[in-house]
């Protein structure tokens, strides 16, 4: 029960901390886990990405939603250092990201999925899970050849692993193989998988896509879940129900740029989104219920 409270008052906290932000393109925060200055990626002629600034305020929900094309899983991929900027600065948690490498991000707490779920189809589900897990002594081989080096933490990881997939309704498919799964048991199996790092933030890439309406519930649900652990939530996605739904705050990418920031009301009546999003629907709310 005290946990329970913790974990509410931590997300009031966010929220009420948003609302003392201005609501223009580059809005600072009272509490940054993320920020990017100057952050440009072009490719040939093109430029992709040109965010001059941008802070997610720690502990909150944050949507990033904005056109295709308007450079949004781009940017995903800068902050994970999956890809690398021609110009810019951005650092997490106080630490710069510069310098830092794809697979090291996930161990320093910063964890992402991907539009199109990155599942081991040949390995089974509780392997996918185990292989989530960062730190993992049995790694080195030298501590491989002494069993009694790594089959404790193993048994540990396992049991958390078990935990997770039974948090994520996926129990039942612990020993299929990942390749076997739905589409959207995969992204459930993606999300899962992540929080195996015991990640401060996590990035999702289109967590919606491709799954049905009954699913998407649930994900909804997971996702509260994760902020009202403590957790920083940036998520990329289309689905403006959603968005208004379980965002604490949206960011609004065009054309690699930031357009505009606030709480999903007033995204919902901002013209330069509309005029971004809908083109000749002008006039209507963005995120208008139907």
């Amino acid at each position: 029960m005290d946990a329970e409270r913790t974990y509410s008052e931590h997300a009031s906290r966010a929220r009420a901390a948003l609302d003392t932000c201005e609501r223009v393109p580059g809005s600072v925060k009272p509490d940054p886990i993320l920020v990017a200055d100057s952050v440009r990626r072009e490719f040939g002629g093109i430029v992709a990405v040109d965010v001059a600034h941008l802070e997610v305020q720690r502990g909150s929900i944050t949507a990033l939603i904005g056109p295709n094309g308007a450079g949004k899983t781009t940017f995903f991929n800068l902050m994970t250092s999956f890809d690398t900027p021609n110009t810019g600065t951005w650092n997490f948690d106080g630490r710069s990201m510069e310098k830092v490498q794809s697979h090291r991000t996930a161990a320093m707490g910063m964890v992402r999925t991907f539009q199109l779920t990155k599942s081991l189809t040949k390995l089974s589900v509780i392997e996918n899970m185990r292989l989530g897990a960062t730190g993992q002594v049995g790694e080195k081989w030298w501590n491989g050849l002494f069993g009694a080096r790594w089959r404790a933490q193993e048994a540990d990881i396992t049991e958390r692993a078990e935990s997770l997939l039974a948090r994520f309704n996926l129990a039942h498919m612990r020993d299929e193989y990942a390749g076997s799964l739905s589409g959207g048991q995969r992204k459930l199996l993606e999300m899962a998988r992540a929080l195996m790092t015991n990640p401060t933030l996590v990035m999702l890439d289109e967590p919606m896509a491709g799954v049905n309406p009954a699913l998407k519930q649930s994900l909804n649900a997971h996702i509260r879940d994760l902020r009202d652990q403590g957790m920083t939530v940036l998520f990329v996605e289309h689905d403006m129900d959603m968005v208004h739904d379980i965002s604490d705050w949206v960011v609004v990418m065009a054309e690699g740029r930031i357009i505009a920031e606030g709480t999903p009301d007033d995204i919902s009546k901002n013209p330069a989104v509309i005029d971004a999003y809908l083109g000749a629907h002008q006039g209507q709310s963005l995120l208008e219920d139907e």
